[in-house]
């Protein structure tokens, strides 16, 4: 187990770790979640009318979405983990508002190579989501963790899911991509001044140095078991996830669908079912039941991609059933995976989620890579193949973590 220094019980009245969240404080943590990350992905559906702006080809455009990841990685790998050593509605305002100041130099970026260093800087202090799912974990109380992570966790999902389909109706009805910016940045700075007002002030978790932090997250992957399994689980049910996203404007852009960029932004709002499920498998772990529950959600990924790869993509109602179906579980798996962390220390809370937030985002790499390489080479059959064999290793890696706690139980005391 991994030690760290404990800082002393907070005296903060009413709401504190572990005393439960009311309704109120609850919905405020998953708008604020949702609405903090979105910010990094109103640019997708942008891109072409950033290109027009500046004059420059769509290749080059597409970089503001890479730097938009590079930046977000980092800021998972460096800013997370202050978490657990800095008071989290300090550390939430400060970096609500260096996203805000970001946003307002996108909006008025004279040139592309502005517009890229505004996009790392508000890329970088983007990850209050990240931060927000464990506050909101250290305050539920133990038999409402569960569904109070799947809860904060669909804001964040719809937040994204949004942000995507907003972002690309505002561009189709003419309005600009500085107005989308604009808006976000005035959004931005409401949501920081109501959370410094509303957030409990919690005191850190843990006492440590920043380069003993930064060097503990190694610590934690190495020492917890179940962050490194749930850390598996995470990087191919995020591989997957990406898998069918990053090649979905392909499909849906050709015959026999033959949308629009409006049209694609709005067929994004089908993977609201899966923030749904999310509070659904929320409630579901806090009875304990975590461990089957995730080895049926990866099943269900599975069956998403069977559906999709029945008719090639051809009929609208199978892809529709196949992505409920798929992100569904993904979605999920999602919440069991960080109700099962979380049920470590306290004191370790931002870590883990650094581990296994990571973990996501390479696997989102992985998944993101390997679905362009395959509908370019053999069409959406073999995006199909490549997305279900991210879902047979996560269910192989599931299947050995079964086996080895029945090992273990078998065992003689």
């Amino acid at each position: 187990m991994t030690t760290t220094r404990e800082a002393p019980p907070a005296k903060t009245g009413g709401i504190g770790p572990d005393r439960g969240l009311s309704r109120g404080m609850l919905a405020l943590f998953t708008v604020a979640a949702g609405a903090a990350v979105a910010n990094i992905y109103y640019a997708q559906p942008l891109l072409a009318g950033i290109a027009d702006t500046f004059h420059i080809g769509s290749g080059t455009a597409s970089l503001i979405a890479t730097v938009s990841s590079i930046g977000y990685a980092v800021g998972l790998a460096l800013l997370v983990p202050l978490g657990d050593v800095m008071r989290r509605r300090r550390l939430v305002f400060f970096l609500l508002m260096i996203t805000a100041a970001a946003l307002v130099a996108s909006t008025v970026a004279p040139t592309f190579a502005a517009l890229a260093v505004a996009t790392v800087v508000l890329s970088l202090a983007a990850v209050v989501g990240p931060i927000l799912v464990p506050f909101a974990a250290t305050l539920a109380s133990p038999e409402q963790r569960g569904a109070v992570t799947g809860t904060v966790l669909s804001g964040v999902l719809v937040g994204v899911l949004l942000s995507r389909a907003g972002g690309g109706l505002v561009a189709g009805l003419g309005g600009g991509w500085r107005v989308v910016y604009g808006t976000a940045a005035v959004i931005t700075v409401v949501l920081a001044l109501a959370l410094s007002r509303l957030l409990p002030d919690l005191p850190p978790a843990a006492r440590l140095g920043y380069v003993e932090l930064l060097r503990s997250v190694y610590d934690v992957a190495k020492t917890e078991p179940v962050v490194r399994m749930r850390s598996g689980f995470g990087f191919f049910g995020f591989g997957t996830f990406s898998v069918f996203w990053t090649s979905a404007a392909f499909l849906l852009v050709h015959h026999p669908y033959n949308y629009s960029q409006t049209d694609i932004g709005l067929f994004a709002l089908v993977g609201v079912a899966g923030a749904v499920s999310a509070k659904v498998v929320g409630r579901f772990t806090d009875k304990g039941h975590d461990k089957v529950a995730v080895g049926m959600l990866l099943a269900c990924i599975l069956a998403g991609w069977g559906l999709m790869a029945v008719d090639n993509g051809g009929t609208l109602a199978v892809l529709v059933l196949g992505v409920l179906v798929l992100d569904f579980g993904v979605q999920g798996a999602h919440v069991t995976n960080l109700a099962a962390i979380y049920r470590l220390s306290p004191a370790i809370r931002s870590r883990v989620t650094t581990v296994y937030l990571t973990s996501n985002f390479l696997g989102g790499v992985a998944g993101t890579a390997a679905s362009g390489a395959a509908y370019a080479a053999h069409g959406w059959g073999a995006v199909c193949a490549v997305g279900a064999g991210f879902a047979v290793a996560a269910l192989g890696l599931w299947a050995v973590d079964v086996l080895r706690a029945r090992t273990r139980s078998e065992v003689p005391a």
